[in-house]
């Protein structure tokens, strides 16, 4: 990771960023659904009082990125709300975030961690499987937008984790 980027447990002062992160980019491409207002706006009630866990990116101490682990049952959290300010993109922020969340759901507990997205947001989904999940079929009626679903075990997130933190100390 950069030294510029840090990664951070989420507090409460942090939920308006994690809020216009999200809004952004769900606004832009689709349309918001109740669940998607309701942990925007709640993330302490949606996210963390269930058991589950967000991080937020800070890039040279500015608020810069999100991601949300919803605990789904005792061993799979959904990978979820991921989203990097527009002006701090191509700094490596999602990947240092997502690597970090493995790191957050082993300790949370995990054996698997989930994740559904759309295939309007092919970069992502390019990120996703380069740090390792990959496609299963998407259940109906989770969200309306949908048509990717992909999972990671543990074992192999955690290792990719601490294979990008080494790389960095190269």
């Amino acid at each position: 990771m950069s030294n510029l980027i840090h990664i951070v447990d989420y507090r409460q002062e942090h939920q308006p960023y994690f809020e216009k992160f999200n809004r952004a980019w769900i606004e832009a491409w689709f349309e918001m659904e109740p669940v998607d207002e309701w942990v925007l706006t709640n993330p302490g009630k949606a996210i963390l009082e269930t058991g589950g866990a967000i991080l937020m990116a800070l890039y040279a101490g500015e608020v810069a990125g999100t991601v949300g682990l919803r605990k789904v049952d005792n061993e799979i959290y959904e990978f979820t709300k991921m989203a990097v300010d527009e002006s701090f993109r191509r700094k490596g922020i999602a990947e240092a975030i997502s690597y970090a969340s493995f790191i957050k759901a082993g300790q949370l507990g995990a054996k698997e961690i989930i994740l559904y997205s759309n295939t309007k947001n092919a970069g992502a989904i390019k990120l996703y499987e380069k740090i390792g999940f990959r496609h299963l079929e998407v259940e109906p009626g989770v969200y309306k937008r949908a048509n990717v679903k992909m999972t990671i075990a543990i074992t192999a997130a955690v290792k990719a984790a601490e294979l990008y933190e080494q790389s960095l100390l190269v």
